[in-house]
């Protein structure tokens, strides 16, 4: 087993790891919309849904793997209002349709509107 961790995404605010790559899988932390480089979390769901992918992104990179090999996701939404524009963003990064579950939670880190983890194979 091999723990991932790469700038390129938020650090841990508590006791687990960014990601993690086993027998061929690369398993993400969930990601909330935190810009690794300022620390800031963007206004609107859109945008959340945007960072949060591309952090998901970047774990993925540090393990040698790309969007297109994962194979689910779990999605965390504060609001189910915000499904359709979630859904137009997430469409963009994840495009080869992996297995998914989306729901909606009472509350997310930092007050964030979303939240993305992933399951990968290498």
């Amino acid at each position: 087993m091999k723990i991932l961790e790469t700038s390129q995404a938020p650090g841990a605010i508590g006791p687990y790891s960014q990601g993690y790559e086993a027998n061929g899988f690369v398993f993400t932390s969930g990601q909330i919309p935190v810009d690794p480089a300022t620390g800031a979390i963007p206004q609107g769901i859109a945008a959340q849904a945007e960072q949060s992918c591309k952090n998901v992104g970047a774990i993925l990179a540090a393990a040698g793997a790309g969007y297109d090999q994962v194979v689910k996701t779990t999605c965390f939404l504060a609001d189910m209002g915000d499904f359709a524009a979630f859904n137009e963003v997430y469409a963009r990064y994840f495009t080869s349709r992996p297995a998914r579950s989306c729901v909606a939670a009472k509350d997310l880190p930092k007050g964030v509107l979303c939240e993305v983890e992933a399951i990968a194979v290498k």
